[in-house]
């Protein structure tokens, strides 16, 4: 693995001088980089050798089983290399497109439409009714067309499925019969003798529409999936089709396995349940990293471990370090054993913690080459080019704290360091909002509690000064109280200028009322006392939690920054 273009992921503070040119260089480092971190190229991913286990009690001899992940091992079929295995893979791709199966519902319902009408304005003699069922036969001739591509896509293996051939025999049939209908039609032009087969007829239209629109349900809920999961790559082989990973042999990464509505677009948690219980009976561990959404865990017999991480955040230092230990326990009892992780998607949160645990393991020495090695494993390349790995800076950031606990610490938690925060300094702010910070507020969390809130225009909790020639503001930050280990600082704003961008952040409200209360940050990040340098941290747009997304670089340009300064409490 090329390991040229490390950065560290860690968050660096630099001296108070020369500011520009210390935002201009994290910058620069991050032109070829996906916020901070280097994309893997596949190739380079499908032949890495994983040195991932078991930990054995002495730590001085840790042994580790060697796999290497390939596509077979994943469930996934080679890429084509022929013509017309790429003609076979393209047309694969249209007809499970979400697209083409609401095309195929919207023509369902109009075959029933027609009979309808047919039946309730016009006579059975009536030359009208002989059009409509001419437009039916049009679209049974369409289902009879989609019957030979799937065959084409799916060879020896569509005669194999049960489904499949009842679809095939149902279809041929019954088109069968409204040629031969047509024929005799045609052939004595007498549209009189409508009348003899048009009952039979009408039925027939009936139950062809009514099965072929409940096995749409199992084609659209397939296209539903693969259009929610985007390009993750996903376990299909087995009888299988779901939004899993094989991250190692021992590391499985997913989306949330689901029920009710929710299973129509992804994992259902039935066949989760049965894809662990077939390939990992009794040898598997999940972990929920969900903090708005739960399920039953007697669905996977009870071994399920909870770590509550909201959405598009992080979890708390001290959850990365107990997840770990939980993590060597669990696989260090049996050479068989594997974890299941996810969250609501199976890469933010997902990632985190996996990329955590692979540093860890020895698998990975620095956070920066565990995170593209997870971020090239779930990225299907042969779907599309969207990174589907940690993305979020404030998630590969605590990867990287991580990297320093387990360096500095041995895996132990930092000593506490008490800090409260003394200044703000905005870079780039005139195209941001109002341009002159007085639309922001901000809130800083401890313990994902909100402690404190300053109110830029109103002057609440602050002062703050803008200069319109240097492009930025200063506030100094009033009453802050103290801060430590994990803090959240979240900028709101109500202007309408503000970016129509946004995460959603969800917080669940047990005591009061039980509900999701939904707001919209401006711009936010993560970052943990223990690891602030010179009472100072300096992060550059790319190292801010919303900011970094490309589709809003048109309002926050590069040189949008935010320095936070401090002061440390003895």
């Amino acid at each position: 693995m090329d390991e040229s273009n490390n950065t560290d992921s860690s968050v660096k503070d630099t001296d108070n001088s020369g500011d520009k040119a210390a935002i201009n260089d994290r910058e620069e480092e991050n032109k070829h980089l996906k916020n901070g971190f280097s994309k893997i190229d596949e190739a380079e991913l499908v032949d890495v050798v994983i040195n991932d286990g078991k930990d054995i009690e002495d730590e001085s001899e840790q042994m580790f089983q060697d796999v290497i992940i390939d596509d077979e091992f994943h469930g996934k079929e080679k890429q084509p290399e022929s013509r017309l295995g790429i003609l076979r893979q393209s047309a694969k791709g249209v007809i499970e497109h979400i697209a083409f199966r609401i095309f195929t519902v919207v023509l369902i319902l109009t075959d029933i439409t027609l009979v309808i009408v047919e039946v309730t304005v016009f006579s059975e003699d009536d030359e009208t009714s002989y059009r409509i069922e001419l437009v039916s036969r049009a679209i049974i001739a369409y289902f009879v067309l989609e019957i030979f591509v799937r065959i084409f896509v799916k060879g020896k293996r569509f005669f194999k499925s049960v489904m499949d051939v009842l679809d095939m025999i149902i279809v041929f049939a019954t088109f069968i019969f409204d040629v031969a209908t047509f024929a005799v039609d045609v052939s004595t032009n007498d549209y009189s003798r409508l009348p003899v087969i048009g009952r039979g007829l009408r039925i027939v239209r009936i139950f062809r529409s009514i099965y072929i629109m409940v096995q749409q349900y199992r084609h659209f809920t397939k296209a539903a999936r693969q259009t929610v999961s985007q390009n993750k790559r996903r376990y299909q082989k087995d009888g299988f089709d779901l939004d899993l990973c094989y991250v190692t042999e021992r590391v499985i990464a997913m989306s949330f396995p689901s029920s009710g509505v929710r299973k129509l677009y992804r994992n259902p948690i039935e066949d989760v349940a049965r894809f662990l219980d077939t390939k990992h009976k009794d040898h598997y561990r999940v972990y929920d990293l969900c903090s708005e959404r739960n399920y039953d865990p007697s669905k996977f017999h009870g071994r399920v471990e909870r770590l509550f991480i909201d959405d598009h955040n992080v979890p708390i230092l001290e959850d990365l370090i107990k997840f770990c230990k939980n993590v060597r326990e669990w696989l260090s009892k049996d050479d068989r054993n594997v974890i299941a992780v996810h969250c609501k998607g199976g890469k933010g949160r997902t990632g985190t913690m996996i990329c955590t645990w692979l540093v860890d393991c020895d698998m990975f020495k620095e956070a920066e080459s565990s995170l593209d090695y997870f971020g090239g494993r779930r990225t299907d390349l042969s779907v599309g080019t969207t990174f589907q790995g940690v993305e979020t800076p404030s998630q590969s950031r605590y990867v990287g704290y991580y990297e320093n606990v387990k360096k500095d610490y041995d895996g132990e938690s930092p000593p506490v360091i008490n800090l409260k925060i003394t200044s703000i300094k905005i870079t780039g702010i005139n195209d941001i909002g109002k341009g002159d910070g007085s639309d922001l507020s901000m809130e800083i969390y401890k313990n994902k509690e909100k402690v404190h809130t300053v109110q830029f225009g109103k002057q609440i909790n602050c002062q703050i000064r803008h200069n319109n020639l240097k492009n930025q503001i200063d506030v100094q930050i009033l009453n802050c109280p103290d801060l430590y280990n994990d803090t959240k600082v979240r900028f709101t704003s109500k202007s309408s200028f503000r970016p129509k961008v946004y995460y959603i952040h969800t917080k669940v409200s047990i005591i009061m009322t039980n509900k999701l209360i939904f707001t919209f940050a401006f711009f936010f990040f993560w970052f943990h006392t223990s690891f602030i340098e010179n009472n100072r941290l300096l992060l550059p747009r790319d190292e801010l939690d919303n900011p970094h997304k490309k589709k809003v670089h048109k309002i926050y340009k590069d040189d949008f920054s935010v320095e936070v300064g401090f002061e440390k409490i003895s």
